[in-house]
């Protein structure tokens, strides 16, 4: 049934974004079939996992106080194991964000003298002061562990022959980072990490090789795990909590890496036997078991928004046919004016604090002025409908999200009419897009 324009009229919309955004729709539905077979096989695939391991009523309760014997708590661990074919799993709400995931990931299992490889380029910018790369207090720096970097190719391909020979006898750990943070970088497919792994595994087999699978997880049908990483690191706000986690953090590998994490996260000798879940549990069981289906719909939207927008003109990453590996959509504006009417559209488009007009600040671990967009049900949840960008060239920004394609695709439909809203774009450029896109569909 076509519920027509009304109710997108009453939220805002004109009548041309609306026909144009009903045309990209149209002409996405095969790719869209494909996307819901993927959310089929992984919907399959953590449900396989949770009755595996017997998830029983008795899980969703949760401890207090030191968290010995929780059973909910230990019984997630092994379902996140289990689920990315790993040995061991560290899955907590101590953990507070992707960031923290990481650092925790690369504290645990560095000691003085290592040295950190990154051979897909510079990783995200919180990383940097983690890292040491920008100087910050209790960074991996001050602890005498170096880092060594080797950039893509123009192309986006690894260059091996420089990692080849950034590779010595200090290399302890290489990080590769799946998504492409705030760059233009494509995301690396999990094929394309399998290859750069074994490469790496060929060279120093006893490296460990970890993967930042934030916003990649559930997109394909395997992950990082499956072809060789040793650790696997993500943030249960973005895809693996569904949209219900309200908070934590997951790190999925080999046990000993997992080990070294979990005596980090608490204290040397107690390890994984404390950590109260408190009353996170049933958010977590229930978000890991929609999220599937809610990251299917949220790679829904990036598509759409890249269609949407590169019939406009924009340069986008990934381009509107490319295959998809994170859930993520860069658009590059140009001008800050651009980034910022986006951003204020995708906000005026949440159920929550949709009356907030968001503004660039100067936000903590970044060298910029900062936009976010994210009126979310968890604060910041970036698998929810949301969208930022750095105040700096080329001035892209960076979308994400969406618990349901509907909601994914209204948004993407409001910060184009921002745009048109604000004078950054004319009215007549998006009915021309729309006879363009007409024309391929006949």
């Amino acid at each position: 049934m076509n519920i027509g324009y009304e109710m997108y009229e009453a939220l805002g919309i004109s009548r041309e974004v609306y026909e144009y955004g009903e045309i990209v729709a149209k002409r996405l539905t095969e790719r869209f079939a494909g996307i819901d077979a993927t959310a089929e096989y992984n919907q399959l695939k953590v449900l396989r996992g949770m009755q595996e391991h017997q998830v029983s009523e008795a899980c969703l309760l949760g401890t207090t106080g030191y968290g010995y014997n929780d059973l909910g708590r230990d019984t997630l661990e092994k379902v996140y194991a289990s689920v990315f074919h790993t040995e061991d799993a560290l899955v907590r709400p101590q953990i507070t964000c992707g960031t923290h995931a990481l650092a925790l990931a690369l504290m645990s299992n560095l000691r003085p003298g290592d040295e950190i490889l990154s051979p897909v380029g510079k990783p995200y910018d919180t990383l940097e002061e983690v890292i040491g790369i920008r100087p910050s207090r209790g960074s991996l720096a001050e602890y005498g562990v170096t880092y060594a970097q080797v950039d893509l190719l123009p192309d986006g391909g690894f260059d091996y022959e420089n990692i080849r020979k950034a590779i010595n006898g200090r290399t302890r750990l290489v990080t590769i980072q799946r998504s492409k943070g705030y760059q233009t970088r494509p995301t690396l497919s999990v094929a394309r990490i399998g290859e750069l792994i074994a490469f790496v595994k060929g060279i120093r087999p006893d490296v460990i090789c970890m993967v930042d699978n934030c916003y990649g997880e559930f997109v394909e049908t395997r992950e990082p795990s499956d072809v060789g990483a040793d650790m696997v690191v993500g943030s249960l706000i973005k895809n693996p909590g569904g949209g219900l986690a309200p908070i934590g953090g997951y790190i999925a590998g080999r046990r000993e890496c997992v080990e070294n994490a979990a005596y980090r996260l608490t204290s040397p000798g107690l390890g994984k036997e404390v950590g109260a879940s408190l009353g996170a549990l049933k958010d977590f069981y229930q978000g890991f078991f929609l999220a599937p289906t809610v990251t299917a719909g949220a790679l829904k939207g990036a598509i759409f928004a890249a269609n949407l927008y590169e019939g406009l003109g924009y340069d986008v990453v990934p381009d509107g046919r490319e295959s998809r590996h994170d859930i993520i959509q860069a658009v590059t504006f140009g001008t800050p004016e651009g980034v910022v009417a986006f951003c204020q559209g995708i906000q005026a488009a949440a159920p929550v604090d949709s009356h907030v007009t968001p503004e660039p600040w100067d936000m903590p671990g970044y060298d910029a002025q900062v936009i976010m967009a994210a009126g979310a049900f968890v604060s910041g949840s970036s698998i929810e409908l949301s969208a930022d960008g750095p105040i700096k060239p080329p001035y892209a920004v960076y979308f994400q999200g969406g618990l349901t394609w509907q909601h994914a695709k209204f948004g993407i439909l409001r910060s184009l009419q921002a745009l048109v809203d604000k004078g950054l774009l004319e009215a007549e450029d998006v009915v021309e897009a729309s006879e363009k896109s007409k024309k391929s569909l006949s």
